[in-house]
């Protein structure tokens, strides 16, 4: 599990390389990844345990919010500036708050939150997030259609023949693993959680750590990969990234142009999120920039990707302080804490 370390060396290439790697490929084999990254399969393993126990990057099983039986919506937050820190530390223990955000003026934060329905994001509302004492207001925003979602965010250093092998090595992957017509249930359970801690953990390591029979953990372990209940995800500390600043804008466009909107932005390196929502605004996009100053840059960019939009507000985050599931550290670092998000395998 990543340490709470808050070292500000930079990454080598190297690492950047193989961070970018696992984003396509985050459970290939060191030795598959040798061949790619030209390395051998010793020093790959040993410079990703760095990266991962240093809290510089991890991989963790994400919530597949594309899913049918997961409500994603997105909660912005007032509240007693005086009473911060314990909204915070209240809103991050909730395994239904995937993400949080601190932002930089009114609201105080933005929520990602996953439910199984309307009720239930209704509960949750009601009887959990508004009785957070020091909370004012809230404003609930549903997403309607998630057109893509930061796991298909990538740092992008590999060259094309590299992406293309590693592409090749997931379709591979995904081909060999056995077809089931039977639904997860409660006994899988334990596997998802050993790999929403670590993405890559191996039959033979999630048998040491939940006590199933070694064969009994590879049989889950296939069923829950083949399932698409979940996505096994890369990630790295942003300021890394080199696009330390997160924007998103809330803009407004004609329903039948959000597809086609979703798709011309896609090909914009920075763009992490583009999700149709409910409200005044009912487009919401998210980047990763360079700078404060690319804020402009990347507004006109929008608007020229995207004929007829209009964005109706731009909000910058201060920083992340949790992230699908993984509580950071102030500067931006996996800490120890790691809050299992809420699954619904029904």
């Amino acid at each position: 599990m990543p340490s709470n370390g808050q070292s500000k060396t930079e990454l080598s290439d190297q690492d950047l390389e193989l961070i970018s790697l696992l984003q396509w490929a985050p459970r290939i084999t060191w030795g598959e990844a040798a061949e790619i990254l030209d390395a051998h399969p010793t020093t790959l393993a040993g410079r990703w345990e760095k990266l991962r126990s240093s809290g510089a990057a991890w991989i963790t099983a994400q919530v597949n919010l594309n899913d049918p039986r997961n409500l994603l919506s997105f909660q912005e937050i007032s509240c007693d500036a005086q009473q911060w820190d314990r909204v915070v530390e209240e809103l991050v223990a909730m395994p239904e708050v995937l993400s949080v955000e601190a932002f930089g003026r009114e609201p105080d934060l933005g929520l990602t939150v996953v439910s199984r329905d309307l009720q239930s994001l209704s509960r949750i509302i009601e009887e959990k997030i508004s009785r957070v004492q020091g909370i004012v207001k809230i404003h609930n925003m549903i997403s309607t259609k998630l057109h893509r979602a930061g796991d298909k965010w990538r740092l992008d250093r590999l060259s094309d023949e590299q992406r293309a092998a590693a592409q090749a090595w997931v379709k591979a992957e995904q081909e060999s693993l056995p077809v089931s017509s039977t639904p997860l249930s409660e006994d899988q359970r334990p596997v998802i959680e050993a790999l929403m801690l670590d993405g890559r953990a191996s039959a033979a390591e999630i048998a040491r750590t939940t006590g199933l029979h070694p064969a009994t953990a590879r049989r889950y372990l296939h069923k829950v990969l083949a399932s698409g209940l979940l996505s096994i995800r890369c990630d790295l500390i942003q300021r890394f990234s080199a696009t330390p600043i997160t924007a998103q804008w809330f803009t407004r466009l004609d329903a039948n142009q959000h597809e086609a909107a979703a798709e011309a932005l896609s090909h914009d390196p920075r763009t992490r999120v583009v999700t149709s929502i409910t409200g005044r605004a009912n487009l919401m996009v998210v980047m990763w920039l360079r700078s404060v100053g690319e804020i402009l840059e990347a507004e006109r960019a929008i608007q020229s990707a995207v004929s007829g939009i209009e964005i109706q507000e731009t909000v910058v985050s201060l920083r992340p302080i949790k992230r699908m599931g993984w509580v950071l550290g102030t500067e931006g670092h996996v800490g120890k804490k790691f809050v299992s998000p809420q699954l619904h395998l029904s």
